[in-house]
């Protein structure tokens, strides 16, 4: 069984779903196939609100105990990968092509 710190689903979904019930209905089965409350982050690019009231995150924020909680979480920008590790090299090529880093 998976600890209270360990990840047991990663997900990207569609902003908004289908079905009003979707993610609470999902929340709830894996909160059944694990027998145990799922604690969930729900992130998102925009900061809070992040959806208007009376949608679909209205249930999903409200109920769930005692089979899940959910928390808001701020997206935090990733630093652009150059795939070797370090991370973006914009600013000094910026620098190269002024003449700085000669």
């Amino acid at each position: 069984m998976a600890g209270p710190s360990e990840t047991i689903l990663k997900a990207r979904l569609r902003s908004h779903p289908q079905h009003p019930r979707a993610a609470t209905t999902l929340l709830e089965a894996l909160s059944l196939w694990q027998g145990a409350t799922v604690r969930a982050a729900l992130c998102a690019d925009t900061p809070p609100p992040l959806f208007d009231t009376g949608t679909w995150t209205d249930a999903l924020l409200v109920g769930g105990a005692p089979l899940y909680e959910v928390t808001l979480v701020p997206r935090r920008r990733r630093r652009r990968r150059d795939g070797l590790g370090l991370g973006d090299m914009r600013e000094l090529a910026q620098l190269v092509l002024e003449g700085v880093a000669r």
